[in-house]
């Protein structure tokens, strides 16, 4: 039986190997139709400590980890900006225009 393949963003690392993935989904609600946003939550083991904070990964079902640790971090799909190199501020990027200076009051 294949095991489940998902992707989330990563909301949290606090404990060593350990990482908490939120699963957005879209299901129908069965009496009214309409479509709600809903999220699962699941403790993923990330043996190498790849991800961070605002990740977007790829987790798999595994066998039973911990009391609630039961998938496992295939990789990496998207890093979070704040864990990029840090932006050059827009007066530092070479080929723009230098911003306008303040006009003196009257």
């Amino acid at each position: 039986m294949p095991k489940k393949v998902a992707i989330g963003v990563v909301t949290g690392g606090k404990a060593k190997k350990t990482r908490r993935v939120e699963v957005a989904r879209l299901v129908r609600h069965p009496r009214y139709g309409k479509t709600l946003r809903t999220r699962t939550v699941c403790i993923v083991h990330d043996e190498n400590e790849a991800s961070q904070a605002g990740d977007t990964v790829e987790i798999r079902e595994c066998r039973p980890m911990s009391r609630r640790k039961r998938w496992e971090l295939l990789r990496v799909v998207e890093r979070s900006r704040e864990a990029g190199a840090p932006e050059l501020p827009a007066e530092n990027i070479p080929g723009q225009d230098a911003p306008a200076q303040e006009l003196p009051k009257v």
